[in-house]
């Protein structure tokens, strides 16, 4: 056999075992952060449940200011959507889908160039020390195997932007007075 065929046969070999593998990896994801803010839930809700606040604070706004943002729907309520597009951060639509006033808001969210969706949810628990804010989002991958291998970078690649995110909620709530 030549040399040949055994790196071809040895690199057919590689690329099964990975998309075995990528099989066999998780196809469904969650990213979570925490923080506390001295401040009481009604004071952070109103930033989490307007979708025009969410500039103020979002880490993904403030990396590209000429981000293109539109808005529709009832403002603070089920139904608000944004929809933004951006050279360096992708395009993207969220809508709220579920609210409980002061403790929870509920979003989908959709990035059109990756066919992608998931589910976030920002928490509000009072705490001694203010109010407990956690920030979540989880999905599915479905069954390609590359987006398998994926899922296992997201909690890095998210929850950096969720830790940057919550501690700029956490300066503009602490600093409106």
């Amino acid at each position: 056999m030549s040399m040949l065929k055994k790196l071809i046969y040895g690199l057919l070999i590689i690329i099964a075992v990975a998309a075995v593998v990528g099989f066999m990896l998780p196809g469904d994801y969650k990213v979570e952060r925490s923080i506390v803010i001295d401040a009481s839930p009604n004071k952070i809700y109103e930033h989490v449940v307007d979708l025009k606040a969410w500039p103020q604070w979002g880490v993904w706004f403030q990396r590209d200011p000429q981000m293109q943002i539109s808005y529709g729907g009832p403002d603070r309520a089920i139904g608000m959507r944004s929809k933004w597009a951006s050279e360096t951060q992708g395009d993207g639509e969220m809508e709220i889908i579920h609210l409980e006033h002061n403790r929870l808001v509920e979003y989908s969210l959709y990035f059109p160039e990756f066919d992608m969706g998931s589910v976030g949810r920002v928490t509000l628990e009072p705490t001694d020390d203010g109010t407990r804010v956690t920030w979540s989002d989880e999905g599915e991958v479905g069954n390609n195997p590359m987006d398998r291998y994926f899922v296992l970078m997201l909690d890095d690649m998210i929850g950096s932007d969720f830790e940057t995110g919550l501690e700029n909620l956490k300066t503009v709530v602490e600093n409106q007075g």
